[in-house]
């Protein structure tokens, strides 16, 4: 009798000791499916704004591509509320429903090599690779980088005025 409650003992120490110790690991898929907003880092004298966007893809230079597009598409469309107040925190387009609108144009705009490029840049990224690399989140099946761009806003507002976009 003495000897069945110390196995039981053991057995049930052993199995709860297992449990927290399994459950005790690090957690690293998730990252990759958490939407990161596009903060504001500043603005520049020039109309352009200094954005920490964030992209997801199947590796590093699809997610860098991604964060680029997502970048300009928070200027465009949902401004930018996250981060330092300078940025103007009205989007260019306040027309509801302006992505459905002109889906036409705007699918060709944010094409892969498309003309979103031309107001885009990585100029403020000093060191490219290192602070790609630093932002980096894994989830299952894909890869989530932040990378600081330069949106270069005034021409990207004449842009749209000049394609008739904008009013």
């Amino acid at each position: 009798m003495v000897m069945n409650r110390i196995k039981y003992y053991s057995v049930f120490t052993l199995m709860v000791s297992s449990f927290m110790f399994l459950s005790c690991g690090t957690q690293n898929k998730v990252a990759g499916n958490f939407t990161y907003n596009t903060e504001c880092y500043g603005t520049e004298l020039d109309g352009s704004f200094t954005l920490k966007a964030w992209g997801n893809g199947r590796h590093r230079l699809d997610a860098v591509e991604q964060a680029k597009k997502n970048g300009i598409r928070d200027v465009i469309f949902k401004g930018i509320s996250h981060g330092r107040g300078e940025c103007d925190r009205r989007p260019l387009i306040s027309e509801p429903n302006a992505l459905d609108k002109y889906s036409d144009y705007f699918n060709s705009f944010f094409a892969d090599e498309g003309p979103y490029l031309d107001f885009v840049n990585l100029k403020d990224e000093r060191i490219l690779f290192a602070k790609i690399w630093r932002s980096r989140k894994r989830g299952s099946q894909s890869v989530t980088h932040g990378v600081v761009i330069r949106v270069l806003r005034s021409e990207l507002k004449k842009k749209l005025l000049q394609d008739g976009i904008m009013r």
